[in-house]
């Protein structure tokens, strides 16, 4: 197992931070805390859910005690379909009842939806105070945690409301991954596929030839996976904050991803899963465009089909789901944009696709 450290910096100008990635990290890692925060911060929020909090939050309030810090905690709860505003309300009256001051600042401590309702509290709270990101599951330590892009959800689609805003500190530990549902687990590996696609052919082909160790939790594969996919992440966001340009890579797979998740009120697809599906959608529209070999086309559909099965989409009506597609926030003058690959490793971003590709696409799947 690795015992050391391995720190990432996500570059910003005066709004630089260290991703922390180390076996064990958890229960030393409130020391790392006072170098980011105000030195006047008096209360530390914790935000989780009963699940997380009950394995890992006693330990974390404890160590914060010790730093000096009036450690507090709001639970939310496990699912999507809690990251909305009417949560996020429930928290800001906490905040203020608790008399939260600018200096103070909150702690995620859970998934990527207690993180995403995390930062957006924070990002808007007072005009903005400081969080800190510890992730708990495999997707948001290898994704959501990372790049400072806050949200809730709306019933007509996920993420329409939210603010970049960036965290001081990101601390990962893959030793939380072995109370990890399976599900969660797998889920979580499709979005590692999707950073192999994007932009590194040998996280790919680790994913494609260690699929049974990586399954079975082998801690020192899970670390290589979660650094390979911090750095390329953290390298996007220095280059692109904002998502004008480079950065849209990072979609790959969200545009029939979001939609589904969307039409299913967030209740029968994990993100990654969807991310899943809006992947192998992808492929097959730029395999369509012949923007992509078929040979390729088969690698990455059928490293995404080796890792499970998908939940059943039958019962989704194709129509219903393009109507969501459209009024999503990556389309641009109602035309629908996606992120392509060209081959494993590399793709296209911006890429208008007709609206029959599309169609004919999803009545595959």
């Amino acid at each position: 197992m690795k015992e050391t450290t391995t720190s990432i910096n996500v570059e910003l100008s005066g709004r630089s931070y260290n991703i922390l990635i180390a076996v064990g990290l958890l229960k030393k890692c409130a020391s790392k805390i006072p170098r980011v925060l105000s030195p006047h911060c008096r209360k530390i929020v914790v935000v989780s859910n009963k699940k997380v909090f009950a394995l890992y939050g006693d330990i974390l309030c404890q160590n914060l005690k010790t730093l000096g810090y009036q450690p507090l905690h709001f639970l939310i709860g496990d699912g999507e379909r809690y990251k909305t505003l009417a949560t996020a309300e429930k928290l800001f009256t906490f905040l203020i009842e608790q008399r939260l001051e600018r200096r103070d600042a909150l702690i995620a401590l859970g998934g990527g939806v207690v993180g995403d309702l995390t930062g957006f509290v924070a990002a808007t709270y007072l005009r903005g105070i400081n969080y800190i990101q510890i992730p708990t599951s495999l997707l948001a330590q290898i994704d959501a945690a990372i790049g400072g892009k806050t949200a809730v959800n709306h019933k007509k689609g996920k993420n329409l409301i939210g603010a970049f805003h960036q965290p001081k500190l990101v601390i990962i530990d893959p030793n939380v991954l072995i109370t990890l549902p399976k599900r969660e687990l797998v889920a979580a590996i499709y979005e590692a596929i999707k950073y192999g696609v994007i932009a590194d052919e040998k996280l790919f082909y680790l994913l494609e030839k260690e699929k049974n160790n990586i399954l079975a939790r082998n801690i020192d594969l899970l670390t290589e996976i979660i650094i390979s996919c911090c750095k390329v992440k953290a390298s996007v966001v220095s280059r692109d904050e904002h998502e004008s340009g480079e950065r849209q890579i990072l979609n790959f797979g969200h545009t029939v991803g979001h939609a589904l998740e969307t039409v299913t009120n967030y209740k029968l697809f994990k993100h990654g899963e969807a991310v899943g599906y809006g992947m192998i959608a992808a492929t097959l529209i730029a395999n369509n465009l012949s923007l992509i070999s078929s040979q390729q086309t088969e690698k990455i559909i059928k490293l995404i089909n080796n890792y499970g099965r998908l939940p059943s989409t039958k019962k989704i009506v194709v129509e219903t789901l393009l109507e969501v597609m459209q009024q999503d926030k990556k389309s641009l003058a109602g035309q629908l944009i996606f992120v392509l690959p060209e081959q494993i490793g590399r793709v296209i971003i911006g890429q208008t696709v007709p609206i029959n590709v599309i169609h004919q696409v999803l009545q595959t799947l």
